[in-house]
């Protein structure tokens, strides 16, 4: 390897929304995440909606007004 070239690989903590936080290695020293393993549903067995500026209620508008049957 060339020397000189490579960002320093140095501990980082990753910081989610839920309030969980970890220590890992990366290049920056800190990042945060919206969700990890302690709050997505997948994980927690939980059925709730993760809705990212209305794009579920949006799709739900528009195809619960035909008012028609679908199958």
């Amino acid at each position: 390897m060339k020397t000189d070239i490579h960002p320093e690989y140095q501990t980082a903590t990753i910081t989610c929304s839920c309030g969980n936080s970890w220590e890992t290695r990366s290049t920056k020293p800190s990042m945060s995440v919206d969700v990890c393993s302690a709050c997505h549903p997948f994980f927690t067995g939980e059925q709730r909606i993760v809705d990212t500026a209305g794009r579920v209620e949006r799709f739900r508008r528009r195809y619960t007004r035909g008012g028609g049957s679908t199958s």
